[in-house]
């Protein structure tokens, strides 16, 4: 037999406290965070504890760490939601959400370089070229030979699942049930910007997690905002490369 609370689902409130099951999401979120970002450290310190991360080393940082968030989403369900995960963070796919594809390429190419023209003209200093690109241009001369397709599996595939369920599934579809969609969107957007702790591309991944989010909350599953990411780091990889 199933608690009340689980059968109220992850979104849903306790009777008297509205808003506290999403709340109870967003705690789990912090917790899972944390948790992985300690769990990615000690496989960094395990690798080596360089400066400038080898691949192999990023990889197993990045596979530890997206393994502790999976795994504290799934126990999160478990223990706050329905236990049924693809319920609980509309974890679906369908042949449509491929139009996520050239959404996530179209922001890549053409929205994100429009949105830094003014900031680039305000301050030509923080916002140049060599700036913008120094991330993904970093990674690509790390890599060479094998490791280019061990680096293009980690961005291009790895990174847009794991953050997809954790940023629109865990985090993002709780709020949408007690809170005005415009608002949980731009707040998940916020956080998905501010985590990746690159303050000179905070606009651009801003306004990628607002397209993510949007995706997500129209089709009331992942699968857009995945094809969209999946999208959106292709064309960036590829244009380092």
């Amino acid at each position: 037999m199933s608690t009340p609370a689980k059968s109220a689902g992850l979104g849903n409130s306790a009777p008297g406290r509205p808003g506290s099951g999403a709340m109870s999401g967003v705690a789990a979120f912090m917790i899972i965070w944390v948790a992985a970002g300690f769990a990615s450290s000690i496989a960094v310190l395990v690798g080596g504890d360089t400066d400038v991360l080898p691949i192999p080393v990023l990889a197993a940082s990045l596979v530890t760490g997206w393994a502790v968030f999976l795994i504290g989403t799934w126990a999160t369900s478990r223990i706050l939601g329905t236990g049924h995960v693809v319920d609980d963070y509309g974890l679906t796919a369908r042949p449509i959400d491929l139009v996520g594809v050239p959404i996530g390429v179209v922001t890549q190419l053409i929205l994100i370089p429009a949105l830094y023209v003014p900031l680039r003209a305000l301050w030509p200093a923080t916002f140049d070229d060599a700036a913008l690109s120094e991330t993904a241009e970093d990674l690509v001369e790390r890599a060479d030979g094998g490791l280019i397709v061990l680096l293009f599996v980690l961005v291009v595939v790895g990174a847009p699942i794991v953050e997809e369920v954790v940023y629109r599934g865990l985090l993002q579809k709780p709020l949408l049930a007690h809170f005005p969609p415009w608002a949980v969107v731009v707040g998940v957007a916020a956080v998905f910007a501010l985590i990746h702790f690159r303050p000179v591309e905070y606009p651009g991944l801003f306004v990628a997690g607002l397209v993510f989010g949007v995706l997500a909350w129209r089709a009331g599953r992942i699968g857009p905002a995945v094809a969209a990411h999946i999208g959106f780091n292709a064309t960036g990889l590829l244009l380092a490369l």
